[in-house]
């Protein structure tokens, strides 16, 4: 089996992220690829990574969260990461049906205005105010 080493722009490709997206996970430390000078390759390891925190950020979790999921693994192996994972899972699945109710009233409102404006602009056009001079 082959092991998957990608280059930078690859990975960037991969991932569709812009470089200084991979820059930034790299100095804030969630990425650490392998340096060949100044080549980066980035391994299996990095690959799962960097899967892990775009499902991350895509769930609505911070990066910090995402850096103590990675660490946690790192130090403590998948059960505790998974451990900690199910609670932040919680927690965001509650925050996010809480943001679900709040765009269905604001979609709802705005559906209601649009559908007023739309008979207002059918009505016939009240006269204006006069010309005086």
């Amino acid at each position: 089996m082959t092991e998957t080493r990608l280059g930078f722009k690859e990975m960037c490709a991969r991932f569709d992220v812009t470089p200084r997206t991979l820059r930034y996970y790299e100095y804030i430390e969630l990425l650490s690829p392998e340096k060949d000078g100044r080549t980066r390759v980035y391994g299996p390891r990095e690959v799962a990574r960097m899967t892990l925190i775009l499902r991350g950020r895509r769930w609505g979790f911070s990066l910090e969260e995402i850096r103590q999921w990675l660490e946690i693994y790192e130090q403590h192996g998948t059960r505790a990461q998974m451990q900690v994972l199910a609670e932040h899972a919680d927690r965001q699945l509650g925050v996010l049906r809480q943001q679900r109710v709040e765009l269905d009233t604001a979609i709802a409102e705005l559906e209601d205005m649009r559908r007023q404006v739309a008979a207002d602009l059918a009505a016939p056009e009240p006269p204006g105010p006069r010309d005086v001079t």
